[in-house]
């Protein structure tokens, strides 16, 4: 829901004109105004709303933003849905978090109470503004802060997970849209910090979602909040233990039909044994590049890539990198392979987080990137290396 649907016709009428009706929607927004204008009035600025030009009018217009809001969370037979779908809209260009913030500095709790009210029926849709808002750093901290004036009994992080992680939380909202809010928050150390308290258990609660099978936002959303929490290398050995044991999470859906030798089958963690003929991979290649990236993270000190070349990680990305279609997932797949079959570090640079790049080594690293993903896109793709056997060259 990065953006919500509106009516078929999105209004294409002179900017000046576009104006004065604006200024005339305004009382029709009113809470209190009559039920059947408001509807009316609402219909029209979500469908303002499904052009650019339409939300950069919107973005001047602080009082039908505030108007908006307070019809957001309004109960019924307030048009709360569309005017939550009008936020859909306007929250997913960032240029326009500010005035959004700026005439209505409370959205964010307003909108968090509405997402985490389990008998409110418009919860997706607040929670949806509030995962397009949090993507930039100022609304993120707001909505940080909301969260952070907590309920008696229990935090404001602690319900969302609560919300995200129970089946059926609002019978009338699946809150899908959650799972991308707590990606977004996730990029700040205090909330990964609730995320990884080992007394919590909120990291075993997230883990059997990255393979629910009804939305690829929830997934998705889970497993960008995995991979951020992986940045934190001081709980590696904790993850990777057998208390959380999230490995075998991240590579499942990497894992596809594939028959391995017994002697691959026994390296492998028993949940990625003996796997089904119909076995599916993850379908959507953000995702695999995610869990990519934060089996990647976990090798980034001399244990985690121990444990992670332990667990068989190779055997699943060999397999993926025979399948993979997608040219940038394959260079991110290669270059994990890469850490597991490469040699160590020399000494003093084991924790790969650590290590200092200078601003015009990585400059050029990053010109080989690009330079690496386009001829990917351009040529088939080439057969790895083999995994190195324990007791040769290259350590295991």
């Amino acid at each position: 829901m990065g953006e919500a649907r509106t009516g078929a016709g999105a209004l294409a009428r002179p900017e000046a004109g576009l104006e004065a009706e604006v200024a005339k929607l305004l009382p029709f927004l009113a809470l209190g105004a009559r039920a059947d204008l408001q509807a009316e009035a609402a219909r029209h600025v979500l469908e303002l709303t499904g052009s650019g030009p339409g939300r950069t009018l919107l973005a001047g217009q602080a009082a039908l933003l505030r108007a908006l809001v307070e019809l957001a969370a309004a109960p019924a037979p307030a048009p709360a849905r569309d005017a939550a779908r009008a936020l859909v809209n306007l929250a997913a260009e960032p240029g326009l978090h500010e005035p959004l913030l700026q005439a209505e500095p409370e959205l964010p709790a307003r909108l968090l109470g509405r997402a985490l009210d389990p008998q409110w029926p418009w919860a997706e849709e607040a929670a949806a503004v509030l995962a397009n808002l949090s993507r930039e750093p100022a609304p993120c901290a707001a909505l940080m802060a909301a969260l952070e004036v907590a309920e008696p009994g229990e935090s404001g992080l602690g319900r969302l997970v609560r919300a995200l992680c129970t089946p059926g939380y609002n019978a009338r909202a699946p809150l899908h849209y959650l799972g991308p809010m707590l990606s977004n928050l996730s990029q700040r150390p205090a909330a990964r910090a609730f995320l990884l308290d080992p007394d919590r258990c909120v990291v075993q609660r997230l883990l059997p979602l990255t393979q629910f099978p009804d939305s690829s936002v929830r997934r998705g959303g889970v497993v960008g909040t995995l991979r951020n929490c992986c940045f934190e290398h001081r709980h590696h050995e904790w993850l990777l233990g057998p208390e959380v044991d999230i490995l075998p999470f991240l590579l499942l859906p990497l894992a596809g039909p594939e028959d391995f030798s017994e002697e691959e089958m026994e390296r492998l963690p028993v949940d990625l044994q003996y796997l089904p003929p119909d076995k599916q991979r993850e379908p959507d290649a953000d995702i695999r590049k995610m869990l990519i990236e934060a089996i990647m993270l976990l090798t980034a000190t001399a244990p985690g890539r121990q444990q992670v070349r332990k667990q068989g990680a190779y055997l699943i990305l060999r397999e993926l990198h025979s399948w993979e279609p997608e040219p940038d997932v394959r260079v991110a797949c290669e270059k994990l392979i890469q850490v597991l079959i490469g040699d160590e570090p020399e000494q003093g640079m084991e924790n790969l987080l650590e290590v200092q790049v200078p601003e015009d080594v990585e400059q050029q690293l990053q010109r080989l990137d690009r330079q690496e993903q386009e001829q990917h896109t351009r040529e088939p793709s080439e057969e790895l290396a083999p995994e190195p056997r324990a007791g040769g060259a290259t350590p295991t």
